[in-house]
């Protein structure tokens, strides 16, 4: 039986067939025209912009950190470029001890290498590049590169490292920089100069290097650099460079820094010397002192450990962060308040048996036998104790508080370092504020009579020292203390003054000051307790020696060194300026339990003298036509003024 098709519902039906399909291409086509559309119209600038950022790499160029140069321009932070070998954790397939052996095959790999790699993972993201080794030299800079396909995530990179020529000496002023950790990363975030440290590794972590980090670092500079499909650089399309950071010029003198760190040895104690017309440090002792070139790489844990962990304290900054009573130091300071505040006239005496009584106490003088009469110049030239006593109780805390609060005591005195202390200059008002109960924050009158004498709840920085005493010496004019004499711009040396101008004047009567520093002319004449440390000088100094007690004595107990531990006897203290007549510098020297001032602190406070003033150094001889000029002149004990 034959079939017959229908030709008219095949049709219909592949009608439909053919209308789904071409609906269906249509379809596709208006998709891919609209993603084409959005992608080429819509969103092509942005995707230009990608397409160009891939295409383009934006290459930082670390600026070179500016220098550290002395006063008379000797150089004591410096930049170098070397070599170091190089770890990127993140792309190392085998354990770490491990690849490190086998660089050790190939290049010399130390234990300190270990350790301080170790403490630089500790600090660090896994994806950075930390030095394994530093500073390569040429044969191992060689032998690695012929082996370096065997060492997936390890290469060498040329970087700029700091180099510290004088190590220890001036390290508590220079400090010292070190790799940026997570810390520093998180602040310089969060300041509007992150941009700047692209590609830089290094930061200040102490000292100058961190006080004036922004200076020093400079401005990256930036390299667009066109790169292939392959990842490879093509051609440099544009290039920026990048400027160097300021140098610090400072007004330290490191000839005079060495003499001075020579002299102290292995003794604690710190020594600054200032120029008292401008405010610049001459010097700027802390001992014991460290090297900060161990610092710059990454110090490894058994440094570190005793660097930290020394019963001396090397880390620590004495004339910036350690408090002091300054002992008898303060007795001019004392004259001075009285005679600006009419309490006592040069001529007033008193007669001094041994001891100065309130109520049933007994406040001991230092000479068991007492000074017998003594006015106010001989009160400061063999630092009559007695004196002192009776002239405080007259005074009163706040009396003395208010005159020694604008000579710098117990004040920040704005050095440009970190972390200064203030201190403690005591009054009835920090007392109150200071103690809780009601029977703590009564200020009692014998605690006034200790202040006298600069003991007591006294407690100064050797910097505050320093600063008060070249402020008296220049007459009351106040010039701020500081290190870096002059900012230069690393391209243009352009040259701008730190401290251009005076703070403030404190008002005082000549004549009351140049009484004050006739009598401490006297002290280092003979007779005087600075007599046996200034003898056959050549040139007029004036001095004041002190001794800080450390251990409570007991009332009727007599202080002996030989039978006190070493950590808990007196500290000895000098302070001293010339020349006499036109101070340009004046100082202040502790030695941690030093014992008698002019005896520790007075010869220190001499060699720092006899180098800035006269260039002769520890052993050099003092000609007679020097030690003329010192005995050409005289003092009236009863007047203070001096004649030639």
């Amino acid at each position: 039986m034959t079939e017959f098709k229908d030709i008219e519902r095949e049709l219909r039906l592949f009608r439909r067939r053919l209308f789904a399909v071409s609906a269906l291409v249509l379809l596709c086509f208006g998709l891919l025209l609209s993603r084409f559309i959005w992608l080429q119209v819509v969103r092509y600038e942005a995707y230009a912009a990608k397409a160009e950022d891939n295409r383009i790499s934006v290459v930082p160029i670390a600026p070179n950190r500016g220098l550290i140069l002395d006063r008379n321009g000797v150089v004591l932070a410096r930049n170098y470029s070397a070599y170091t070998l190089e770890i990127t954790p993140s792309k190392i397939q085998v354990p770490l001890d491990d690849l490190i052996d086998q660089l050790g095959t190939v290049v010399d790999i130390q234990l300190k290498d270990r350790r301080r790699f170790k403490k630089l993972l500790e600090e660090s993201k896994q994806f950075e590049s930390l030095p394994v080794r530093t500073r390569l030299t040429d044969e191992e800079v060689a032998r690695f590169t012929a082996q370096r396909y065997r060492f997936p995530g390890v290469d060498i990179q040329a970087r700029l490292f700091r180099q510290y020529p004088f190590g220890k000496t001036a390290a508590h002023v220079i400090g010292y920089i070190g790799r940026i950790s997570q810390s520093d990363a998180d602040k310089i975030d969060d300041t509007d100069d992150a941009a700047n440290y692209n590609g830089t590794d290094y930061i200040g972590k102490a000292g100058l290097e961190k006080s004036y980090e922004s200076q020093l670092h400079g401005t990256t500079g930036y390299e667009e650099v066109e790169i292939s499909a392959s990842g490879r650089a093509v051609r440099t399309l544009s290039h920026t460079p990048s400027a160097p950071g300021k140098n610090l010029i400072l007004s330290i003198d490191i000839e005079l820094q060495k003499v001075i760190e020579e002299a102290f040895g292995d003794r604690k104690g710190a020594l600054i010397a200032i120029e008292p017309s401008t405010g610049d440090i001459l010097a700027y002792v802390s001992m014991p002192s460290f090297d900060p070139n161990l610092f710059v790489d990454g110090i490894d844990q058994q440094s570190w450990d005793e660097l930290n962990n020394s019963p001396d304290r090397p880390l620590v900054n004495r004339p910036l962060s350690g408090t002091y009573p300054p002992g008898s130091t303060y007795k001019p300071f004392m004259a001075l308040a009285a005679l600006e505040l009419g309490k006592r006239r040069p001529e007033d005496a008193i007669n001094d048996q041994g001891f100065f009584m309130l109520g049933n106490h007994k406040f001991r003088d230092d000479k068991p036998d007492g000074h017998g009469i003594v006015n106010m110049f001989k009160s400061i030239v063999v630092s009559c104790d007695t004196y002192y006593y009776q002239l405080a109780n007259d005074l009163g805390v706040d009396a003395i508080h208010d005159f020694m609060k604008p000579f710098g005591f117990g004040q920040l005195t704005g050095i440009d370092l970190e972390n200064e202390r203030r201190g403690l200059l005591p009054s009835t008002a920090w007392k109150h504020a200071a103690y809780s109960k009601p029977e703590q924050q009564k200020w009692y009158a014998g605690e006034t009579i200790s202040l006298g004498i600069g003991q007591g709840y006294n407690a100064f920085t050797p910097l505050q020292m320093a600063h008060a005493l070249a402020t008296l010496v220049n007459n009351g004019i106040v010039m701020k203390p500081h290190l870096v004499k002059i900012l230069e711009d690393g391209l243009s040396h352009q040259r701008t003054m730190t401290v251009p101008k005076e703070s403030y004047r404190i008002p005082l009567k000549q004549e009351d000051i140049d009484f004050v520093k006739s009598a401490m002319v006297g002290v280092n004449k003979p007779g005087g307790t600075g007599a046996a440390a200034f003898a056959g000088a050549g040139y007029v100094s004036g001095g004041k020696s002190g001794t800080a007690q450390v251990a409570t004595i007991k009332q009727n107990e007599k202080y002996d060194a030989k039978h006190v531990a070493q950590n808990l006897r007196d500290h000895s203290l000098f302070t001293a300026f010339a020349p006499a007549d036109h101070p340009t510098i004046a100082l202040a020297v502790i030695v941690e339990n030093g014992g008698w001032g002019a005896a520790a602190a007075g010869p220190l406070a001499r060699k720092a003298l006899d180098y800035y003033l006269l260039k002769k150094r520890p052993g050099d001889v003092v000609t007679k036509a020097d030690a003329a000029k010192v005995d050409a002149v005289t003092i009236d004990p009863a007047t203070g003024n001096t004649s030639d």
